[in-house]
């Protein structure tokens, strides 16, 4: 899976954290503020798109009186907690940073998720400074499936997109994954299992968690350095 690969590029909720579930707690409580119950399908409609992108849809699907940027504010307000205190990181994830990092392999983020809490997390795990990028959707032009989040990534890593491994959790990641040009590994995740038949075969590798990249690796993780 490594092989010629110099740089790994992850989304972060659901693939390289196990935070997905999160989100729609605080749809639910979110919507609920204004009286609103939580649709049928919302998770299923909003995957892949930036935190901006999704602040928007929500406002004009759900014509809430909160401006896009107090929308934002809130669910990162909402969020904080939980991802302080409530977000593990994915089985192995830790030592297949610290294993890339060790090895020469460059390190990226590429999520659909605020900056705010993606530098969170990061800094909660004390895995920040194992990283040469992080990008978000709000970056760039397109969110996912669009490829414009991976191409950024791959540019701030100083690496060719053909040199770059992506891990993700949905559909929409893995094919703007791939629309970059890059191989990608489709990580399981409780909230897409139902698209694992989809994931796979959209993507080049698929793993349960990161223990089973460590198992197949005889060179020690370490720490970063």
């Amino acid at each position: 899976m490594l092989q010629n690969i110099e740089a790994v590029l992850f989304d972060l909720d659901g693939s390289l954290v196990d935070s997905m579930w999160i989100w729609r707690d605080i749809d639910i409580a979110y919507l609920g503020s204004f009286g609103i119950p939580l649709p049928e399908g919302l998770q299923e409609d909003i995957e892949g798109m930036s935190f901006s992108e999704t602040a928007e849809y929500f406002k004009k699907r759900f014509q809430l009186p909160d401006s896009v940027e107090e929308i934002k504010e809130t669910w990162n307000r909402m969020a904080w907690d939980k991802y302080t205190h409530q977000v593990p990181l994915k089985d192995g994830a830790g030592e297949f940073i610290h294993y890339c990092r060790n090895h020469g392999i460059r390190l990226g983020i590429a999520s659909s998720n605020s900056r705010t809490l993606v530098e969170k997390v990061m800094e909660v795990h004390g895995l920040i400074h194992c990283f040469d990028g992080i990008v978000t959707a709000c970056d760039v032009e397109k969110g996912k499936p669009a490829p414009d989040v991976y191409l950024e990534a791959a540019r701030v890593c100083g690496v060719s997109p053909d040199k770059c491994l992506v891990f993700e959790d949905i559909v929409p990641g893995i094919l703007a994954g791939k629309a970059a040009g890059m191989k990608v590994c489709a990580v399981w995740d409780a909230y897409s299992e139902y698209q694992n038949a989809e994931k796979r075969a959209a993507s080049d590798y698929f793993i349960k968690d990161y223990r089973e990249i460590m198992e197949g690796l005889t060179l020690p993780g370490g720490r970063c350095v």
